[in-house]
């Protein structure tokens, strides 16, 4: 079997969390009985020892967090709920908004909304082009000053931008689309490991081609898993600074989801599904 790999990891280099968490964008907050359903997801989640929970305001315009809120709150001491702050709604379009009004009141709503005190991790959902990057960080900068925020996380961002951010701030996290099949931001997730930045992949399990569907469920055969546990497990054994996020709105898909943080693949294995990716 390959190295047990570790099972937390210390965001920012302090706050430590379980590495495989739960990301809460597609819990549903109506009709009622779906809202009842997401909820129950949300405190099942936690129940099976998830420490790390994603969401945003663009996740239904702040109606994830009151969400996240209504199901969690008072929330665990050893629960972090990261959020996302840096796109706005105007006349029904989003667009990027990280001017330091806007980042700010974005921070403000988001703590009304999610009933806290202080964000512990808090992302930048994209650098906006209109808005020189050290603006945009420094002003989340200052509000780490200032005890609203905790850590700074970043969201969709390129090596280059990385650079350009940490110039300005420590930052914590990136938070990019990856996952087995697609490793398009593989430089970002070197340049994360090499820092000590932990990598919250976004779209952590991905469908592939018939030639790699096949071999990972012939992996998943030969470790008595899921197709679905095989690929999260290959992103924990990946890089240590790896934290997928996976999310449902399903118990038993939670469940699965979960019990891939115990699932350990062999050295071979792990190499077999190293050569399987798409872009």
């Amino acid at each position: 079997m390959a190295a047990a790999a570790a099972t937390t990891f210390r965001i920012g280099g302090d706050l430590e969390v379980k590495r495989l968490g739960f990301g809460a964008m597609h819990l549903p907050t109506e009709p009622a009985e779906a809202r009842r359903t997401a909820i129950a997801v949300a405190r099942q989640a936690v129940e099976l020892g998830v420490t790390l929970i994603d969401t945003a305001h663009l996740y239904g315009w702040g109606a994830n967090e009151e969400l996240l809120a209504e199901a969690l709150h008072p929330y665990p001491d050893d629960l972090l709920v990261a959020t996302k702050v840096g796109i706005s709604r105007v006349d029904g379009e989003w667009r990027q908004d990280a001017s330091p009004a806007g980042l700010r009141a974005g921070v403000d709503a988001a703590l009304r909304r999610l009933r806290l005190d202080r964000i512990e991790l808090l992302q930048l959902h994209r650098i906006d082009p209109e808005i020189p990057v050290a603006d945009q960080v420094g002003t989340l900068g200052e509000l780490v000053a200032e005890g609203k925020v905790g850590r700074i996380g970043l969201s969709e961002v390129t090596v280059t931008e990385l650079a350009e951010a940490r110039a300005t701030a420590d930052i914590a996290s990136v938070q990019n689309r990856y996952n087995l099949l697609d490793r398009e931001y593989e430089p970002v997730l070197d340049a994360c490991e090499a820092a000590g930045i932990a990598f919250l992949p976004w779209r952590p399990v991905a469908h592939g081609t018939s030639g790699t569907t096949a071999e990972i469920a012939a992996v998943a055969t030969e470790a008595g898993a899921t197709a679905t546990q095989v690929m999260l497990a290959w992103l924990l054994a990946h890089s240590p600074v790896m934290l997928p996020i996976p999310g449902t709105a399903n118990v038993a898909h939670l469940e699965e989801n979960v019990a891939a943080a115990g699932l350990e693949l062999s050295e071979e294995q792990v190499t077999r599904l190293d050569k399987l990716y798409l872009w």
